[in-house]
Parts: C-alpha cells; sequence; structure tokens
C-alpha cells in the first residue's frame, strides 16, 4: 500500500471517529433533552420548582421547599411528606400533552373548565412569573383530562394521573414522621402521668436508670424498645385542626413524654402528648405541643409506652457473670449442697465430693439469669424454703437469693416468692425454679 493511501485511511477513520464522539457527546444528549421535552407542558425540570399552589374545589393546598425538603404553608402549616411531594413535583412538570381537542373553544363548560377541578401553579426559582393551567373533566374514555394553561385558549388533553395526584388528600402531602430525631442521640426520658413524674438517664447505648421519683436501675430494653417504636412508627391519620375542645381526645389531661437529645449546650427536647386510646379506630390521639393537629397513632405506640415505675424497673432478679461464676451453695428442705468451678467443669464439694452434672447445672444457671420479677411487693415479707449463694471471681460475700411459695399465679401458673438479700424488696418469679430446687 502507498502511502499516500495510508495518510488518506488514517484521515477518514479521524473524521469518522470524531464524528463519533461528537455525536455521543454532544448530539446524544441533545436528541435525549428534545425527546424529554417532546409535546410536554412545560420545559422545566422538577430541580426548578420552588413553590406549587393546587387550588381544588374544597380547599388549597401550598407547599414550598424549605432546606432538603418541603414545608406546606396551606391549609395548615406542617411539614411535608418529602418523597410524595416529590413525585407529584415530577409528575406535574413532566406532564404532557397527548393532543389538542380545540384551538379557540367558544366556550370552557363543556370541558369542565369553567371551574377546573384542579388550578396547578408552579413557581420557579429564579422566575419572577409562575406557570399555571387547570384541569377540568375527563374525556369520555377516563383515560385523559381536558387541560388549558393560563392566558391560552386551546384545550388540550393529558393523562388522567396527572388529576389523581393533583387531587390527592391533604394528609398526602403531610410528613407522618411523629417526632424527628436518632434513637442513638436520645440521652434522657421523662414521663409526665397525672400520677406521677418518671425520670429516666441512658448510661450506655441500652443501659438506663430511673432517676425520679425514686433511683432504681431501669429496664434498659423497655426503654429501648420505646424509644425505637417511637422513632419508626408513622401518623396514623390526621383527625382534627385546632379543635375548639381537646376532652373528645382524652389531651385535656395528657400523658406526657419528653425525650432529650443530646447533652450540654447541645441539648435539645422533643415532645409528644398522649391523649385517650379510641379501640374503634385501633389507635390513640396525641398533639405536639405548639401545634394545632390532633394526630392518631398506632395502638401498638400506646401499649409500649411505660406508664409506671413499676413497668419500668429492672426486673433482673439476680444479676451475675456465668463466666466469672466460682462457687455456688443450694440450701433446700433436702439439704445443703455446695459446687465450686474447676477450670472449665464443676464439682460437688459437699455433702461429698462427686463430679457435677454440667447439663443440670448449665439449665439451673440459665434459670437463675432469666428469672424476671413478675411483680414487685414492698410489703411482702416470707420465711425462706430455698436458699441460693452465688461467689463470682475472688469476691469472699455471696449474692444470696431466697424463695418460697406463694398463693400468686401468673396466666395460670404457679408462682412464687423470691428476694435478693440485703437489695430491693420481695418480687414475684415463676415457681417452676422453686419447684425445681426443692426436689
Amino acid at each position: 500500500m502507498r502511502w499516500q493511501t495510508t495518510v488518506v485511511v488514517a484521515v477518514l477513520c479521524a473524521l469518522v471517529g470524531g464524528f463519533y464522539l461528537y455525536d455521543v457527546e454532544y448530539l446524544g444528549p441533545a436528541r435525549e433533552k428534545r425527546e424529554r421535552q417532546k409535546n410536554r407542558v412545560w420545559a422545566v425540570e422538577p430541580k426548578d420548582v420552588d413553590e406549587v399552589i393546587l387550588k381544588r374545589a374544597q380547599d388549597m393546598v401550598r407547599l414550598k421547599r424549605s432546606g432538603g425538603g418541603w414545608q406546606m404553608l396551606e391549609p395548615v402549616p406542617a411539614p411535608g411528606a418529602r418523597g410524595a411531594i416529590d413525585d407529584v413535583v415530577t409528575s406535574l412538570v413532566d406532564a404532557r400533552m397527548d393532543r389538542e381537542v380545540a384551538a379557540a373553544p367558544g366556550a370552557f363548560r363543556e370541558f369542565g373548565l369553567d371551574k377546573p377541578a384542579v388550578v396547578i401553579t408552579l413557581k420557579l426559582t429564579g422566575k419572577g412569573e409562575p406557570l399555571e393551567f387547570g384541569l377540568g373533566s375527563k374525556n369520555p374514555t377516563g383515560a385523559w383530562v381536558y387541560a388549558k394553561k393560563r392566558n391560552a385558549p386551546a384545550v388540550f388533553l393529558v393523562s388522567e394521573g396527572l388529576l389523581r395526584d393533583a387531587t390527592k388528600a391533604v394528609s398526602e402531602f403531610r410528613d407522618r414522621t411523629i417526632l424527628a430525631f436518632d434513637r442513638k442521640d436520645v440521652t434522657a426520658v421523662q414521663i409526665v402521668t397525672p400520677a406521677d413524674t418518671i425520670g429516666l438517664e441512658r448510661t450506655e447505648p441500652r443501659t438506663w436508670r430511673i432517676t425520679k421519683p425514686v433511683a432504681l436501675p431501669a429496664d434498659g430494653d423497655v426503654v429501648s424498645d420505646f424509644v425505637d417504636k417511637l422513632q419508626f412508627t408513622k401518623v396514623k391519620d390526621f383527625v382534627a385542626e385546632s379543635p375548639r375542645s381537646l376532652a373528645p381526645y382524652g389531651l385535656d389531661r395528657p400523658i406526657r413524654v419528653q425525650l432529650a437529645i443530646g447533652k450540654d449546650k447541645a441539648r435539645s427536647t422533643k415532645t409528644l402528648l398522649f391523649g385517650r386510646v379510641d379501640k374503634d379506630r385501633k389507635g390513640v390521639y396525641a398533639m405536639r405541643p405548639g401545634e394545632g393537629s390532633v394526630l392518631l397513632l398506632e395502638d401498638a405506640l400506646w401499649t409500649q409506652l411505660p406508664k409506671n415505675v413499676a413497668a419500668l424497673r429492672d426486673k433482673v432478679v439476680v444479676a451475675f457473670d456465668r463466666d466469672k461464676l466460682a462457687r455456688l451453695e443450694i440450701e433446700s428442705p433436702k439439704g445443703a449442697v455446695t459446687l465450686v468451678r474447676q477450670g472449665d467443669r464443676w464439682r460437688i464439694t459437699a455433702p461429698q465430693a462427686l463430679p457435677g452434672d454440667s447439663t443440670v447445672l448449665s439449665g439451673l444457671l440459665f434459670q437463675l439469669k432469666e428469672m424476671k420479677a413478675q411483680a414487685f411487693l414492698p410489703d411482702v415479707h416470707f420465711t425462706p424454703t430455698v436458699k441460693v449463694s452465688l461467689w463470682e471471681g475472688e469476691s469472699k460475700a455471696p449474692k444470696i437469693l431466697t424463695l418460697a411459695p406463694s398463693k400468686d399465679t401468673r396466666g395460670g401458673q404457679p408462682s412464687a416468692y423470691a428476694a435478693l438479700v440485703g437489695q430491693g424488696p420481695t418480687v414475684l418469679v415463676e415457681g417452676k425454679l422453686l419447684t425445681e430446687l426443692s426436689k
């Protein structure tokens, strides 16, 4: 091949390659943009919309961007549901004309545009003149809706889905978050009931202490589970706006729940008021202080709300570390037994030296560790029939648990009295462990 031919081929390849890059980098995106805007009512993008106004027959909804989300300004000031509003804005901006049905109709009544079902106004960032068009009645097939721009005579058809989006219930545009917070940032909780004020402080991620009305260890799972539920549960319904009386909702004398978020100077609070339970609607009425909206929340949240100290108290009867347990003594009507840990095994040292049954002992220790108080009985005193002493590590003083039969039952099952010597009141526990230790 002569060098002239080589040069011509190289030039042709360069031209083809250059055109390909020009097509991909410039002409392609331009075509896609033209295709996206083909037959669109407006040549704008969702990000350009700063405010949306929906004038309907029964009300007016006004939504405005705020920070990274949306704020409802009318009919009631409230945080907007970002996802739902973004979807509607995209639907409005992407609206396409199917076809023009009348360039200059003599009357708009036949299209339902004399009194539109909704007038949509879009205010754009940095642009003075808003965009506006009205939606009238559906066409005979029901798949399309008659529409008309402001100051333009032509009537055209748009998708019926646009009418559905623009006439959604006001509640669909509202944020259903009960309280906006992150559970890991909650450092304290206060629960104020007509009978008492309960204070709680977090010491570890799932460890809490009762600080009011008495200082006690709290059931960390109960507190953490309620805080988790409060963060993730959504408003079930928006019931009323600034009602004349709160008594029908039980919010004239509410239970107040206040969360402390953060510490020191960064500390802030979030508060929720609980009213009465509505069994028919399977929910509980609630309000946020300073707002006029009466909310309906899931009754499961009310059920999980601890309403007294007994519900919040740590129900572990005897806390110990199984890996650090060194010695165990059990005194029952059958006599006394002493067991000592030797490495990974246990041996009975009294009343006589014998190997310990690891399976039986493991089951016993599991029941002791998982034993939970069914009720706290500070005025009850009993004569023990069984005593269990536990030594941890090098400790010379054991934890001593005493047990005795009780006439009480829970769920049809027998209960027993229990008390940790020198710590706390008598409690009611399942009677199963006492039965096994008394054998």
